[in-house]
């Protein structure tokens, strides 16, 4: 061997120290170094409270989900309202439909906005074989799973013309299905002289559950509800639970996530991705149809009308809030809006909870800082000046009704300006400015913003006390919308989504 040939494999001086100081990271034949130092790239908490997120993160999901179907099951012995026990109904049935909708947007990463009408397929399909309607009443343990073929079913024959389209194309497909699903159940009382679906009187007399010879009534003797249904529905949610989490991380979870992330990519991997968009419909249908066989079973009747566009909305509240793609977290968010939506019915707790919100949100982006300070002293201050000057002017400005008893009532009354007969264009022009307001604050920092925050805070009580509480119901979603703004803007991936990799 010449001298030449030598020095060319003669290793560079001080590799070897070098790449031993690297340690089991460094690059080797096969092994990629950016996925190899994935550990060492990310980002954790610390302190006290990373060291608690670390060991929280080790307990295994079933533990999870033991601990967190416990604490359901003990909430009729602890809470004796029948209506406490029927929002924890209604929520375990938002937490099924979160499930199946995450299938398809969360894993598939497909735009389904036709999902509720598989959750109505569910519903209808369940009272035509079990009520007068065609006098069949059969077994309950045989058509909650043939109502879940059924929904599995429909939900592929949607995907068969929408397996090529992505994005917008495939949510106005998904959309149109949705219509024409209303459009035949308010209609489905006249077709070729027979009905179907009794039109917008919907079907009555829908058999009750029963299982294994036992028979559930839908209310106990003293007419409360019968918490024997929120036992069987959180047995079914556990059993879907567990198969999703098992479905996850097989072969087909993997490949729905290839398809999420890049579907080009994983079309050129070799991947089906027409059968694997068919597979997401499918099993999303068929989730959300079963979840339809408790809601009817316990209404007794079915009807065009529970099916409308705000519950789509509000089950994609929840898939977002939580996180899409994480189970734990679509179920979380599930928890979370339910809860809420109840809570905002009444117009005391809803008070509470407006003020907390926004003394958390402020607290939360100014922690304990002198800008804070500033900001709520002058708030108050504002409020306080600005009620005075109201009064001076016109006493009717400032004697409205507040509408609830209580010390949180009563504060709001001597520092919120309340009319006592609000002018028709009052609410329209605050509620505007109000969203002017908050979009300025997006263009201005600093000093700034915060002299601009304290008339735009004051605003939003006005707001709330004067348009939104004597109108509860729209005011629950507005609340709900808000909520969700504020969380894409600080955390977009959800409360327990993971952050994506996107190259720009």
């Amino acid at each position: 061997m010449s001298d030449y040939d030598d020095e060319l494999t003669r290793p560079l001086e001080g590799a070897a120290e070098a790449s031993a100081a690297e340690g089991p990271t460094s690059p080797q034949v096969g092994r990629d170094e950016w996925v190899a130092r994935h550990g060492e790239r990310r980002s954790s908490r610390g302190g006290v409270l990373g060291t608690i997120e670390q060991r929280l993160a080790r307990v295994p999901w079933w533990a999870w989900l033991a601990l967190f179907v416990a604490v359901i099951c003990a909430l009729p012995g602890v809470f004796e309202s029948g209506y406490v026990r029927r929002v924890a109904f209604d929520t375990v049935v938002f937490m099924l439909l979160a499930l199946g909708l995450n299938i398809v947007v969360g894993w598939g990463g497909l735009l389904d906005l036709g999902y509720v009408a598989f959750f109505g397929v569910g519903a209808y399909a369940y009272a035509l074989l079990s009520s007068d309607q065609f006098d069949l009443h059969l077994p309950t343990l045989v058509v909650i799973p043939l109502v879940a073929v059924i929904g599995g079913i429909v939900g592929w024959l949607v995907g068969l013309p929408s397996r090529r389209l992505t994005g917008d194309y495939l949510a106005i497909v998904t959309l149109f299905f949705f219509q024409v699903f209303l459009t035949f159940t308010n209609n489905g009382d006249n077709i070729r002289g027979h009905s179907l679906t009794n039109g917008p009187n919907g079907i009555l007399n829908v058999d009750e559950f029963e299982l294994f010879g036992w028979r559930l009534p839908r209310a106990t003797s003293e007419g409360l509800f019968n918490v024997k249904y929120l036992y069987v529905a959180l047995a079914f949610f556990v059993v879907v639970y567990v198969a999703l989490h098992l479905l996850n991380d097989s072969r087909t979870g993997r490949a729905w996530r290839s398809l999420r992330e890049d579907p080009l990519a994983a079309e050129v991997m070799g991947m089906p991705v027409a059968r694997l968009k068919l597979m997401a419909f499918a099993f999303g249908a068929a989730v959300a149809a079963l979840t339809g066989t408790f809601a009817t079973a316990l209404n007794g009747s079915v009807f065009p009308q529970n099916f409308e566009f705000p519950l789509l909305i509000t089950v994609y509240t929840m898939v977002i809030l939580g996180g899409a793609g994480s189970q734990a977290g679509v179920v979380l968010g599930a928890v979370i809006v339910s809860v809420l939506l109840e809570a905002l019915r009444d117009p005391g707790d809803s008070r509470g909870m407006f003020y907390v919100l926004i003394l958390l949100s402020l607290v939360a982006v100014y922690r304990t800082s002198l800008k804070l300070g500033v900001l709520v002293g002058g708030t108050i201050v504002f409020g306080v000046v600005a009620r005075l000057v109201a009064g001076a002017i016109d006493d009717r400005w400032t004697t409205g009704p507040v509408g609830e008893s209580g010390r949180l009532a009563e504060w709001a009354a001597d520092w919120v300006i309340v009319p006592a007969r609000l002018a028709e264009w009052v609410g329209p022009v605050t509620y505007i400015s109000l969203v002017a307001l908050a979009l300025l604050l997006t263009l201005v920092s600093g000093w700034v913003r915060i002299a601009l925050l304290v008339p735009t805070l004051y605003l939003a009580s006005f707001v709330w006390e004067n348009v939104m509480l004597p109108q509860p119901e729209s005011a629950r979603y507005i609340v709900l919308g808000a909520l969700l703004v504020a969380m894409m803007i600080a955390r977009p991936q959800g409360l327990l989504g993971e952050k994506r990799v996107e190259i720009i």
